[in-house]
């Protein structure tokens, strides 16, 4: 998930001719067309592609490469495969940004209709907001010629709640120009919503379960596989997300029991982890979404329910997503990662109790007020025991009335609510996370006011949006100590001098590095200790994890 503004709507596209090609660029880019020349041709075996050199930033960008065969027809809810060759066609120009792929909303309804139902509400139709075949990645290189010594390259993945967003709106030559020209960026998309993430027995049998997450893989596997074209090192690649983004790195860190192989990174950094139930794929909730989309098809009477899927209009299927989405409780979202037994095979949190991880070391942040986008504001629900029963479906009275007791003491019920949303889907998921890297993790803290959720996104991609704090020290400290971390696996090892203070691991003492300001509007960057309460509301949340599905 993002902020407001990031998740849902993608800024507009500025069309600029140069020559004889047309070159597609966000509105965020500011790239004049006498800044822009072409770059190497690069051939990728399947296809050949010449990206643009923009000599403001020094970076060269590849924009819109294929990683993936489109999955489409019988490929949806498909595990994705490689693209076809497409060499003769000659050499293709990467100098567009890709279409995002089908997107939704986030739930807005005021009770959950995943409790205690057997059908979800039927509302108006609603536009598509297609393609379906939006398997693409963008590469960002530093200079105008492919860097003769490999730079640690890192992979970011989008958050959105796993229903929005897209490469689009992230502009890697920020964080090129963050770690001082000294890494190779890619930004890549996946399948979202019900295309990406349709649970369900029959998508087991017949079909690939988190799709999406499948994507990803697929596109780190690529990114072995091809990034030292570019100039990466894929010996040395580090995953990032933010939000959903952040969750899917979990996914990624838990997969396969920790025994991914090949290992596709050595470092991971999640900014605000997202962790929303995650139930068995074939838990009665995942099986009623399955139907749900069934019967919004018309596909009920045919002998085999996911053929008939794979033959629906696209647009069809874009206005299910969009509807039966948006149906779903204030602030959650319906099609989500499962445990599908395959790639997810337990709870990640169970998984992450049991140290069954991928990757070498972590850098985790969260913000200070996660949860109040995501809790209605105008319309509370006052009874913080109905709150939590109505969030976690499969709690029954005793874990209601528990919650609204162990909460009782944080403010107002709305604040209580928030807090509740916050703990249980972002902050404590990241002290998991932490726990299962004991000796190479480092947390950090994202309190500039409002430190609401994606408050911190600006911060990284100061091209798509004016950060809040706009502080020249405060900006080389909070980006600096990631991209650090990515070239070196620790933030303290600075590509640049900033006014961080020595930053100790996590479990030296449950260290916390701060991200704040004073009220005089200067850089408060200092060490702390983790909230013993909090930690001990996190150690609640870990024991009702069967019930809550994390």
């Amino acid at each position: 998930m993002v902020k407001i503004g990031w998740s849902l709507l993608h800024l507009a596209s500025a069309t600029i001719s140069l020559s004889s090609a047309t070159i597609h660029i966000s509105s965020h880019r500011h790239i004049q067309t006498s800044n822009i020349a072409s770059a190497p041709i690069i051939d990728l075996g399947y296809a050949q592609y010449q990206g643009v050199y923009d000599s403001v930033n020094n970076v060269t960008s590849y924009l819109g490469v294929r990683y993936a065969a489109p999955p489409i027809g019988d490929l949806r809810w498909r595990a994705p495969q490689s693209p076809a060759n497409n060499s003769s066609a000659g050499v293709q120009q990467a100098n567009t940004q890709p279409n995002p792929c089908p997107q939704a909303s986030t739930g807005d309804a005021s009770t959950n209709p995943l409790e205690g139902q057997s059908s979800l509400t039927r509302r108006a139709d609603a536009p598509g907001t297609g393609p379906e075949d939006c398997l693409f990645l963008n590469v960002y290189f530093p200079g105008d010629t492919i860097p003769t010594k490999p730079f640690p390259t890192l992979v970011w993945i989008h958050g959105g709640g796993y229903i929005s967003g897209g490469a689009d709106t992230f502009e890697g030559s920020d964080l090129l120009r963050e770690a001082n020209n000294e890494i190779v960026a890619v930004i890549i998309q996946y399948r979202l919503g019900l295309f990406g993430f349709l649970p369900g027995s029959e998508v087991k049998a017949n079909g690939t379960l988190n799709a999406g997450l499948f994507d990803q893989d697929f596109a780190l596997r690529w990114v072995q596989s091809h990034i030292s074209q570019f100039g990466g090192d894929p010996t040395k690649v580090t995953i990032w997300g933010q939000s959903a983004g952040a969750g899917s790195v979990l996914q990624h860190i838990v997969a396969q029991d920790g025994q991914t192989s090949p290992q596709l990174f050595r470092g991971a950094i999640t900014s605000s982890t997202f962790l929303p139930s995650q139930y068995l794929y074939n838990d009665t909730i995942p099986e009623l979404l399955y139907s749900e989309v069934v019967a919004q098809t018309n596909c009920s009477s045919a002998d085999d329910s996911l053929t008939c899927l794979r033959s629906v209009n696209e647009t069809l299927l874009e206005t299910i997503n969009t509807n039966l989405n948006v149906e779903g409780f204030f602030g959650t979202f319906l099609f989500v990662p499962v445990v599908d037994g395959t790639f997810i095979t337990q709870r990640p949190t169970e998984a992450l109790k049991q140290g069954k991880v991928n990757g070498k070391a972590l850098l985790a942040v969260t913000n200070t007020n996660e949860g109040i986008l995501f809790v209605n504001q105008t319309n509370p629900i006052t009874n913080v025991s109905l709150y939590a029963g109505t969030l976690f479906p499969k709690f029954g009275p005793t874990q209601d009335n528990e919650t609204a007791e162990i909460y009782a003491s944080l403010g107002t019920p709305l604040e209580q609510d928030d807090a509740i949303m916050a703990e249980s889907i972002f902050i404590c998921p990241s002290f998991y996370l932490l726990s299962a890297f004991p000796n190479s993790s480092w947390k950090g803290q994202f309190a500039i006011p409002p430190a609401t959720h994606g408050e911190d996104l600006d911060y990284y991609f100061p091209s798509s949006g004016t950060p809040g704090f706009n502080n020249t020290q405060f900006l080389a400290a909070f980006s600096g100590a990631f991209l650090s971390f990515v070239v070196s696996q620790d933030p303290n090892d600075k590509i640049a001098p900033t006014i961080t203070p020595f930053w100790d691991m996590y479990s030296n003492g449950s260290t916390v590095m701060v991200f704040n300001q004073t009220v005089d509007d200067l850089p408060d960057i200092h060490v702390d200790t983790a909230d013993a309460s909090q930690l001990e509301r996190c150690s609640f949340w870990n024991s009702v994890g069967a019930l809550t599905g994390q």
